[in-house]
């Protein structure tokens, strides 16, 4: 099953010639989640050819234009090609507001169901879950009420090894032995023992988006371990307390939070105009935490299971 991230924007509040606001489509088997919807997202999702009616799912970080400026757009478009699928939209208060007053003076009246899911943005709490994920929010430390998103495959089931398997075993007992159940008889005897006839199960993975935010070290029980973090990197470290009086990040803190929470790629983005060369923010990085990109708009990251 597919896990993998596509950068459409990484720019911070304003945009570039060349690099557009936030936004990132992650890829799960074979449903799409919108993470962040700044000016133009629609655009990109033509660019690089991704279907947006295939979307599901839609998460808002927070309320500052670059991170939504493009949903009532996006939007409208999905209205105007005819979905009928329920899209369900996550964000924090206000947002639901926005929308229904753009909708309301533009005349709109979507053709789809658009189920909003208002976030508190101040704990750590599940908002969606499938047969295949979690997603819970992570709270992040800005100007405006914001949080971030953490994505997590459910533990996976064992692969049987078919030759192993005796005749006498009935479906449910099939089911039982991948999820890691011996077979006992009704006395309680084994009669089948789960790691004669099956092989470790694939590795759950994970993705952690972390949104606009000062450097905020409680973040990291929420982090350990993760194999793919996304942070915010709006500027170089000479600038620290320019990014602390704007409640943002650096490059090197960023790369100081993927160490500190042992996480397998760090992802560098929502970078400040001011960078024309971006190479210094991921030299900075790398200083610290050698496994470090650019999360520069067109980049995809696979996970491999």
């Amino acid at each position: 099953m597919d896990f993998e991230l596509r950068i459409l924007g990484s720019s911070s509040a304003t945009p570039s010639a060349n690099r557009h606001h936030t936004a990132q489509i992650l890829t799960i088997g074979n449903q799409y989640h919108l993470i962040d919807c700044g000016e133009g997202t629609q655009m990109q999702l033509m660019q690089y050819k991704i279907k947006h009616q295939r979307i599901c799912n839609i998460y808002i970080s927070h309320l500052h234009g670059d991170h939504y400026f493009g949903l009532p757009g996006l939007l409208s478009t999905m209205h105007l090609q005819g979905r009928q699928t329920p899209l369900h939209l996550f964000g924090p208060p206000g947002l639901s507001d926005i929308l229904s007053l753009q909708f309301k003076y533009s005349g709109t009246n979507l053709s789809y169901k658009l189920v909003f899911h208002e976030l508190d943005t101040t704990v750590c709490k599940r908002i969606f879950e499938d047969k295949q994920i979690t997603v819970h929010t992570i709270p992040m430390e800005h100007r405006v009420p914001c949080c971030g998103f953490l994505f997590r495959e459910k533990p996976k089931p064992r692969p049987l090894i078919k030759e192993k398997l005796p005749a006498f075993l009935t479906p449910p007992q099939l089911v039982r032995l991948k999820w890691g159940e011996d077979i006992r008889d009704e006395e309680g005897n084994i009669l089948v023992r789960n790691g004669d006839v099956t092989l470790e199960p694939k590795r759950s993975r994970s993705y952690a988006y972390c949104a606009d935010s000062r450097y905020k070290p409680d973040l990291l029980p929420y982090l350990r371990n993760v194999d793919l973090l996304y942070h915010e990197a709006t500027f170089a470290d000479d600038m620290r307390e320019r990014a602390s009086y704007t409640f943002h990040s650096t490059a090197r803190q960023a790369a100081e939070m993927a160490a500190a929470a042992q996480v397998r790629h760090l992802l560098l983005g929502h970078f400040s105009v001011r960078y024309k060369d971006l190479t210094p923010l991921l030299l900075e990085a790398l200083e610290v935490f050698p496994k470090a990109d650019l999360a520069i708009e067109g980049s995809v990251f696979c996970v491999r299971d």
